[in-house]
C-alpha cells in the first residue's frame, strides 16, 4: 500500500487520463474534455463562477504552448493553483 501522497498522485493521473483522448490526442484534453472534467470533478468550483466563459478563460490560461489542448503538465498547473487557493481558504477558516 502506498502513502497518501502517492495515492493522490495516482488519482490525479487517473482522472486526467479518464477524460483525455476521447477525441484527438489521447495524452491531451480538448476544450470539450476539459469542460467535462471540470464539471464532473470540480463542479462546486464552477458553480461559484459567475462568468459563463470561465472554461474558455481557464483553457487559454492553461494552454501555454497554444495548441488548443491541455497536456498533463498544463493540467497539473491548474490543480496546483487550485490546491494552493484551497489550502489558504481552509487553513484560514480552520
Amino acid at each position: 500500500m502506498g502513502s497518501q501522497l502517492e495515492g493522490a498522485m495516482e488519482s490525479l493521473i487517473n482522472v486526467f487520463h479518464h477524460y483525455s483522448g476521447k477525441e484527438g490526442d489521447k495524452y491531451k484534453l480538448s476544450k470539450k474534455e476539459l469542460k467535462e472534467l471540470l464539471q464532473s470533478e470540480l463542479g462546486c468550483f464552477l458553480e461559484t463562477q459567475k462568468d459563463a466563459g470561465a472554461v474558455e478563460k481557464i483553457m487559454q490560461d492553461l494552454d501555454e504552448n497554444g495548441d488548443g489542448e491541455v497536456d498533463f503538465q498544463e493540467f497539473v498547473v491548474l490543480v496546483a493553483a487550485l490546491t494552493v487557493a484551497c489550502n489558504t481558504f481552509f487553513w484560514e477558516n480552520a
